[in-house]
């Protein structure tokens, strides 16, 4: 721990007094790395979490749905904005970036790819596509959406 010596003056007649302290920055950045050392794993990037909101998102809005184009750019907007706001409700320390896709399940293909130069060891990115194809329940067969989450821990 670094010290310095600041002044201290009690009276404008006497001399000054010199005491010896820690820069106050210094110990309120202590302070938050001490607290930050006991929440890592809370403050962690957890895809888990990322994917159980966006499914909860998709299936609560989209399930029962026919693909209709004039619907599909407020079907994004709700999505992109509802899965932020569940993400920011978790208040772990990440700036995200949601990206969302729909398209009509007509057998066209679509590529996709992304890409990243970031701190793997804090970020993450996770890419969901929708319906799962093996999965358990009606699926929505008239359209994909797929769905990608960047967390950058700042």
């Amino acid at each position: 721990s670094r010290s310095r010596l600041s002044p201290t003056h009690h009276q404008p007649s006497t001399p000054t007094a010199w005491r010896l302290s820690a820069p106050p920055q210094r110990w309120a950045g202590f302070i938050c790395m001490v607290e930050d050392l006991h929440s890592t794993e809370e403050s962690a990037w957890a895809g888990d979490d990322v994917e159980k909101i966006i499914v909860e998102t998709l299936d609560g809005y989209l399930k029962e749905q026919p693909y209709q184009e004039e619907n599909v750019p407020h079907w994004i907007n709700y999505i992109c904005e509802t899965v932020m706001a569940k993400l920011n409700d978790t208040k772990k320390p990440f700036k995200y970036v949601v990206t969302c896709v729909i398209m009509q399940r007509n057998g066209a293909g679509i590529h996709s790819s992304t890409s990243c130069y970031w701190d793997a060891g804090n970020d993450g990115v996770l890419t969901y596509v929708w319906p799962r194809e093996k999965s358990k329940d009606v699926t929505n067969k008239s359209m994909w959406c797929i769905v990608t989450v960047f967390g950058l821990e700042f």
